[in-house]
């Protein structure tokens, strides 16, 4: 273990890094203490399970039965603008 303090850390952080890639278990120290370990991070592996929301989620049967210019709103095309309706009193 390595025992570094926070001068040091800030002036030589890269080769620091790279020596915590390599393995080695570095820990930074303020007054003394130690404060944080530098370590490298792993991704996860592991594989997760399929079918997490089978039985929570429920799709309408009439799914794809969406209207042409809603379809076409989501695509990103013109849509005519609606008609406006009459008013009420003749007016």
């Amino acid at each position: 273990m390595k025992l570094i303090n926070v001068q040091q850390a800030k002036t030589h952080l890269s080769r620091l890094l790279e020596e915590a890639l390599a393995g080695e278990e570095i820990v930074i120290a303020k007054a003394g203490r130690p404060y944080v370990k530098l370590v490298p991070c792993t991704p996860d592996r592991t594989a997760r399970p399929l079918g997490g929301w089978e039985g929570k989620v429920r799709m309408a049967d009439d799914f794809d039965a969406t209207p042409d210019d809603v379809i076409k709103l989501f695509e990103g095309e013109p849509v005519p603008a609606a008609k406006p309706r009459p008013r009420r009193g003749g007016k």
